[in-house]
């Protein structure tokens, strides 16, 4: 097992544990796939959720530009649902987890398609 595969189960483990939903792994392998090299670097992998930055980042990059959703405050809130789901608490929040979050909130599973 390559070490791709390897975050792709750790990623699995989390939605199934601390989301409470069973991922569909072809979508959830095609978003991890899409956060490029990110998945490898221990900065990049996670998202510090409490840094404004960092969600502004999520939201322009990612829903706004990858997902092609127009700007509005459904977007900031989706986030923070995402964010919610998976335990304001939890301080490991990875990027590809919430990514895929997000991707089924607004529907978009046929960007990955």
């Amino acid at each position: 097992m390559g070490k791709r595969d390897q975050l792709i189960e750790k990623y699995a483990q989390d939605l199934k544990t601390k989301c409470g939903m069973e991922p569909d792994m072809d979508l959830l392998t095609k978003v991890t796939i899409g956060c490029g090299p990110a998945i490898y670097d221990a900065d990049a992998e996670v998202v510090a959720a409490t840094q404004p930055g960092e969600i502004e980042t999520v939201r322009t990059n990612f829903l706004i530009r990858k997902l092609g959703l127009p700007d509005s405050p459904d977007l900031d809130e989706a986030i923070q649902a995402a964010i919610e789901t998976y335990g304001v608490s939890n301080p490991h929040k990875y990027r590809a987890v919430l990514y895929y979050m997000l991707v089924r909130h607004f529907g978009k599973e046929h960007i990955y398609g």
